[in-house]
């Protein structure tokens, strides 16, 4: 008959906290994606209306920079065309307003992502400082 030697308990609680640990940032983890998905209304369609938002603040102002070239070509003849000058002059301000508005956006969601790691961290190093505790009384 085998008789399998019994572990210690020591053995035991080692093979625990690794699980323990992983199981506490997973569950943080699980807490975070949920809190984002109730104050977030990030879904496929959020995401195309910003798509739409890029594309309409770089459109408007060229489409602006034309009607008002043409109108000046128009009323104001002179040898160099106002039409083309304005479209290129909307195309960069709007280019520059989606550009301007984009890192705003990536600047905020990459400090909530720092927040969130920073918040992940402290929790790993809590539970492994008190691990070392639980191992120096023993």
């Amino acid at each position: 008959m085998n008789v399998k030697p019994k572990q210690s308990t020591t053995d035991n609680k080692k093979a625990v906290r690794p699980r323990l640990i992983f199981a506490k940032k997973i569950d943080s983890k699980a807490k975070r994606k949920l809190e984002a998905q109730k104050h977030s209304g990030t879904s496929a369609w959020f995401g195309l209306g910003m798509m739409g938002l890029i594309g309409w603040s770089i459109a408007l102002p060229t489409i602006l920079g034309a009607a008002l070239g043409i109108w000046l070509d128009k009323h104001y003849k002179i040898q160099q065309s106002w039409t083309l000058a304005l479209i290129v002059a909307g195309l960069t301000l709007g280019c520059f307003t989606a550009w301007n508005w984009l890192s705003k956006e990536d600047k905020a969601m990459s400090e909530i992502n720092e927040e969130d790691n920073k918040k992940d961290n402290k929790e790993v190093n809590k539970e492994k400082k008190t691990i070392k505790n639980n191992r120096d009384k023993q």
